[in-house]
């Protein structure tokens, strides 16, 4: 199938003239595009406080939300 390089107005303007079932299914589409990406950014972000904390003899899963936050902010100052 040949590539068709299109401006992302015009991708905008095809999806306006498709009918509006078919128009929900392309932003369906994207939706499930933009949660799969999302999740797997929270997946790795959490590997890797999981990572930091053990480093520092710290159990992220047995941490309650608040010394999760007090945590993360030490590690945003911890250079100034």
């Amino acid at each position: 199938m040949p590539l068709l390089e299109l401006t992302v107005e015009q991708v905008i303007e095809l999806v306006k003239q498709l009918p509006s079932q078919d128009q929900y299914a392309v932003l369906h589409a994207i939706k499930a595009s933009q949660d799969a990406w999302w999740l797997e950014r929270v997946a790795r972000g959490e590997q890797n406080m999981r990572r930091i904390s053990a480093e520092r003899g710290l159990d992220w899963d047995k941490m309650s939300e608040e010394e999760r936050e007090a945590f993360v902010d030490s590690l945003m100052h911890e250079d100034e």
